[in-house]
């Protein structure tokens, strides 16, 4: 497992990372891999109630749905956080069916974790914040190909969740594309282009092969910090 802390954006940060003993199903090893998380989140005097987001990597759809089911009881009240969950099996270096990624902040006096729902509620919530904090769940779509869901639906969505928060896309800190492997990154950062003004100061394409649902092609995780 990889470990690491960091000051960011006012806050510090305990970031996870780590892939799953190759032990029982898929649902066995995410309950054994959110027991090491809760161990080395106690060493930094945190709980999972400190969870900000959670991304979530299978080796196949059934993987992914099972261990989909034990996080959503896992990071459950006072711990729901951000989430997203991908099929990507390059990502393993060991036969393990499933890895997560886990960021935990630490709290602030001020700054309480608050949730925003979906509409109607949903597994995933529509994003989270810690005072002046954005955390966005992984947003995606499933229409005909890339350049719609990304400038049609994701984005434009993205925008306006921003403008409920008093937020725009100047204020965004990191953005990281979850793009199907087929598709070119540097075609997502024009896309992106055509609805934000700037890239901001960390954007990113990661590879993947599958997301929640067949037809989609990118997942896009937005953090950003209100200037209010």
């Amino acid at each position: 497992m990889r470990e690491s802390t960091f000051h960011w954006l006012g806050f510090d940060f305990v970031a996870l990372s780590g892939e799953a003993a190759d032990e029982g199903d898929a649902a066995r090893q995410c309950e054994h891999l959110f027991a090491r998380f809760a161990a080395a989140l106690d060493r930094h005097g945190l709980d999972l109630s400190a969870t900000v987001r959670s991304r979530l990597f299978a080796r196949d759809r059934a993987a992914r749905d099972a261990a989909s089911e034990v996080r959503m009881q896992t990071l459950s009240g006072p711990a729901r956080a951000a989430t997203s969950s991908y099929i990507a099996p390059a990502r393993f270096d060991s036969p393990a069916a499933v890895a997560m990624d886990l960021i935990a902040v630490r709290p602030r006096p001020g700054c309480a974790k608050r949730i925003r729902e979906n509409d109607p509620p949903r597994t995933p919530c529509r994003w989270l914040t810690c005072g002046p904090l954005i955390v966005f769940s992984g947003q995606t779509a499933v229409l005909p190909d890339l350049e719609i869901q990304a400038t049609t639906d994701i984005l434009p969505r993205l925008t306006a969740y921003l403008d409920e928060e008093g937020c725009n896309w100047e204020q965004v800190a990191e953005v990281n594309c979850y793009l199907h492997k087929d598709e070119s990154p540097e075609h997502m950062r024009e896309l992106f282009l055509r609805i934000a003004p700037a890239l901001p100061s960390m954007f990113a394409c990661h590879p993947v092969e599958g997301y929640s649902a067949p037809g989609k092609r990118v997942e896009v995780e937005v953090t950003a910090l209100a200037r209010r």
